[in-house]
């Protein structure tokens, strides 16, 4: 366990949903349950992609169906940029198979909507600590 004067190194989060409701909501608890993290926040696929190029967040927060450019072409285009980064989808849609073209569609957490806090918590800090293992 690190003592309180280790230094925390800080996360980066980027969230991409369209509902700008639910978008609000994950930035109010989100900041809340991890006030060290950075949170980078888009309405749609292609802004997320934009912030994600600026900032190069550690995780990737996204829906999967947005305007403009959804998830799957976003995680894509990140995953050429930067293939360590870990990707939390939420979706509405059940046991959907998600295909990217050529190549199946990898994602770390796959978290249904209404979205549970805690689950959501728990893929975060899993992410975490592949992250901080990965760094080690």
């Amino acid at each position: 366990m690190e003592s309180m004067t280790d230094p925390v190194p800080s996360v980066s989060i980027l969230l991409a949903e369209d509902e700008e409701a639910i978008l609000k909501l994950l930035v109010t608890i989100l900041a809340r349950k991890f006030p060290d993290a950075v949170l980078y926040t888009a309405v749609n696929g292609r802004t997320g992609l934009e912030l994600f190029k600026a900032h190069l967040p550690d995780i990737v927060i996204t829906d999967i169906k947005m305007p403009e450019m959804g998830g799957v072409q976003m995680v894509d285009k990140i995953r050429a940029i930067k293939p360590d980064t870990k990707f939390i989808i939420l979706t509405g849609d059940p046991g959907k198979s998600f295909d990217s073209g050529e190549k199946e569609f990898e994602f770390d957490h796959y978290i249904m909507k209404p979205v549970l806090f805690g689950v959501l918590f728990a893929a975060i800090e899993q992410c975490l600590a592949e992250i901080a293992q990965q760094q080690a």
